[in-house]
Order: structure tokens, then C-alpha cells, then sequence
């Protein structure tokens, strides 16, 4: 009975042990592939990671640069000292998205700051090591020369100004704010050294334009600067959303999964009111402002920001323009359709398809752009009592279209309305 048993588990056994043995060499290889695979793929992803690093974080160039110029005396700066000689000004993580422009996240005397600093395409050639970036004559501070005189000074100023901003009556007030920025030693004139650090600032279009927002609170504070480099006040918060889906997987995933995404780690309601509130005002504030029209030509959610408070903040000022800079930009520009007027990301033009120019006057106003960002932002979780009125508002504000200078009273309208419905819903909550 026994020896029948046996023989029976081994007719039972023995043909799947076979079809087992005859996979283990496929299921094997299978597995071999796939950790070869997962090694090749992660080795490639650390490898652009740290290329892309490299490629991007230039600060000791910057640094090294900027200090050589200081102790030769060729420049300036309220944070030179700290910078080059108590070294008291850290940078720290790299935030650069491009090797040219460097921005870091740094310390400075214990307060957490953005460190920003320019570096030419001639710095990046040379090899950057102490003694070829010491040894490399600098040619960014050539301006003013030595002989200018203050009313001389003075004058460049006011041109540079009008060719950036227009011919605006408040450009005098702001050539005296330039001045007294740049005038470190207080004593109410400037050397040629602190001359020559401001003009290679303001050739930078992002130190320009936190000048001239310096009076708004959603713009960054200006804190100190060394030659071109600049130090601002940190933004708490550098995106709308809690988290953001990082950008090499942005292509591999739906739009519908990132918006779930983007809800999950969303701000409470009524914190996202308060801060759209203050992205509208600051649509108000560069809209006819103070120094002529302002256009943001990148809306999307990594440019906005804001602080503890949820006070909106702007990000990245170089996604901003000026009026003056687009015009120029599409003075003569040929194209064959709008696209071909594009300026930045989506400051568009229309084209005039008889004459294949570009016109001059963007087409698509703030307000519109902000308010299809703030159609995702805000109409997720909004109290049942406003869901109907907010999102007729936000399809109006969407919809706004035409030349700035003909709908300034609409424009006005529109913002408006939108503003006071947010106000009054969070009018008697700890963010009014």
C-alpha cells in the first residue's frame, strides 16, 4: 500500500517538477534582465542628476569671481565684507534652473536668504578652477568709466530707465532709490567701485524689476548685494501646492492624476482664498503701476508663491516683463501665425498676416492668465454657498481678451468683483 502511494505522488509530482525545471532557466534570465535593466536605468538617473547638477550650480565660480573683484577694489557692495572676508554669507542648497543665472538658498548672520548672481557665457569656457577664474580679466564692470561724474552718472541712469521701463514721471524718484541702494558707505555720493556694482545689477532684468516693485509687498525684499550679486528675502513657500510633482515625471503622468496630486497636499480652503486674493491684487498693482505695464509670461503654479502667513509672493521676477522689453522684442519680428509672436512662455502677440509682422500689444492680459490658474486653485473644496457665483466669475476672468490700453475699465470690473467675493466669504476668519 505504501510503495502504491509513493508511486502515486511521483506520477503526480514528477511532470510538474519537469515543467517547473524546464522555466527555472527562462524565469531566471527574466529576472537577471530586469535587475540589469533597474541598475542601467538608476546608474542613468544619478548619472543626469549629477551632470545636470554640475551643469547648473556654478556658486563657486560665482563666489570666486566676485570676491577677486572686491579685494582689487573694482567693486562694491553692502554684503562684500560678509561675503568675501567674515564670510558670514553661506550659499547652500542650489535652486539654479539655468548655468548662467545662479540662485541658491543660503544663510546670512542666521537668516535664511536667496543668494542670486549672474555668471557670462566667458565664465563658463574657461576652467573653473581657483587660479583660471582668478587670473580671467572681467569686463562686466567696465561701466561707468573712471572720469564720470555724478550728474553724468545720473544721466545713464535715466536712459537706461526709460529704455526699459518708458518714459514714465516717476523715473526720477527711482534713480534717487537706485543711488541710495547703491551708495553703501552713505555718505551721499558714489565711487567708482559702488558706480560700477548698481549698473552691473540693473543689467540683470529680475534685480531691475525688484527694484522697481520694492514699494509692493508681494514682490521679494531686497536685502543686500556684492558687485552682482544679490541677496532677497527667502519665500516660504515656492509653489501654490504642498508638494509638486517633480518635472522628469510630469510627461509620464496624466493630467488628471497631477491635479489629484495637487489637491491631496493643497492648502485649507480659505488659506487658498487669502493667497489668490493676494495674487489678484499683485495683477492690480503691475497693471498701469507706478513704472508703466508689467506682463508675467510664465503663470504657472512653481512661479507663484507665498510666505507664512499666506501672503502671495512672486517667485521668479524673470518671468515678468516690461512693456518696453516685449515691444522691442517683437518690433519687426516676422512671423506666419500668433504662436511665431510669442514672448517668454505665453505673453502672445497678434500677427499681422498681411504684412507678416508682428504687432506690438500683447493680446491675452494678466487677469486672464491668473485666472485659469486660479480655476484649479480655488474651485476644489470651495463652500457649497459659492461654488456657482466664484466659477461664473472665473470663466468671465478667463475669457478677457484684447488690447490692454482699450479695456482697463473692464479689466478693473472683473478683478474686482472677483476680489470682494473671496474677501466676504473669509471676511470673518482668522485671514481676513
Amino acid at each position: 500500500m505504501r510503495r502504491r502511494r509513493r508511486l502515486a505522488q511521483l506520477v503526480l509530482f514528477c511532470p510538474f517538477s519537469g515543467a517547473l525545471q524546464s522555466r527555472l532557466p527562462g524565469i531566471k534570465v527574466k529576472y537577471l534582465f530586469l535587475a540589469w535593466l533597474g541598475i542601467f536605468v538608476g546608474s542613468w538617473v544619478v548619472y543626469m542628476h549629477y551632470s545636470s547638477y554640475s551643469e547648473l550650480c556654478r556658486g563657486h565660480v560665482c563666489q570666486m569671481v566676485i570676491c577677486d573683484q572686491y579685494n582689487k577694489g573694482i567693486i562694491s557692495g553692502s554684503t562684500c565684507k560678509d561675503l568675501c572676508e567674515d564670510h558670514t554669507l553661506v550659499f547652500q542648497q542650489c535652486l539654479s534652473s539655468s548655468p548662467t543665472h545662479q540662485v541658491y538658498s543660503g544663510l546670512w548672520k542666521e537668516k535664511e536668504v536667496i543668494v542670486k548672481c549672474g555668471i557670462s557665457e566667458d565664465s563658463l569656457k574657461v576652467d573653473s578652477s581657483p587660479d583660471s577664474v582668478l587670473r580671467r580679466d572681467v569686463v562686466l564692470f567696465d561701466k561707468p568709466t573712471r572720469g564720470t561724474s555724478m550728474d553724468e552718472f545720473r544721466d545713464m541712469l535715466l536712459n537706461f530707465l526709460k529704455s526699459n521701463l518708458g518714459d514714465q514721471p516717476s523715473l526720477a524718484p527711482l534713480v534717487n532709490k537706485i543711488i541710495t541702494v547703491a551708495d553703501v558707505s552713505q555718505d551721499g555720493k558714489l565711487s567708482l567701485a559702488e558706480a560700477k556694482s548698481i549698473w552691473a545689477l540693473l543689467q540683470q532684468n529680475d534685480f531691475l524689476l525688484t527694484l522697481s516693485l520694492h514699494e509692493k509687498e508681494h514682490a521679494s525684499k531686497l536685502l543686500g548685494h556684492c558687485g552682482d550679486l544679490y541677496i532677497t528675502e527667502k519665500i516660504a513657500h515656492t509653489s501654490f501646492y504642498n508638494m509638486d510633482v517633480p518635472q522628469f515625471l510630469q510627461p509620464l503622468l496624466p493630467s488628471a492624476i497631477q491635479r489629484v496630486i495637487h489637491q491631496w497636499f493643497s492648502p485649507a480652503w480659505s488659506r487658498r482664498a487669502k493667497i489668490a486674493i493676494g495674487l489678484l491684487e499683485f495683477v492690480e498693482e503691475i497693471f498701469h503701476g507706478t513704472y508703466g505695464n508689467f506682463y508675467i509670461c510664465e503663470t504657472g503654479f512653481r512661479n507663484m508663491g507665498y510666505n507664512n502667513k499666506y501672503d502671495f509672493k512672486i517667485v521668479d521676477l524673470r518671468k515678468v516683463a516690461t512693456e518696453m522689453t516685449i515691444r522691442r522684442f517683437l518690433k519687426g519680428r516676422h512671423c506666419e501665425k500668433n504662436i511665431d509672436c510669442t514672448y517668454g512662455k505665453d505673453c502672445v502677440a497678434p500677427c499681422d498676416k498681411l504684412m507678416k509682422l508682428c504687432k506690438s500689444d500683447v493680446v491675452q492680459p494678466n487677469l486672464a492668465k491668473v485666472c485659469g490658474l486660479l480655476q484649479e486653485f480655488l474651485l476644489h473644496g470651495v463652500p457649497p454657498d459659492l461654488r456657482e457665483e466664484l466659477q461664473k466669475q472665473l470663466k468671465t476672468c478667463t475669457t478677457l481678451s484684447g488690447l490692454a490700453s482699450q479695456m482697463e475699465v473692464h479689466h478693473s470690473l472683473v478683478l474686482n468683483s472677483l476680489k470682494t467675493l473671496l474677501w466676504k466669504k473669509i471676511s470673518n476668519t482668522k485671514y481676513s
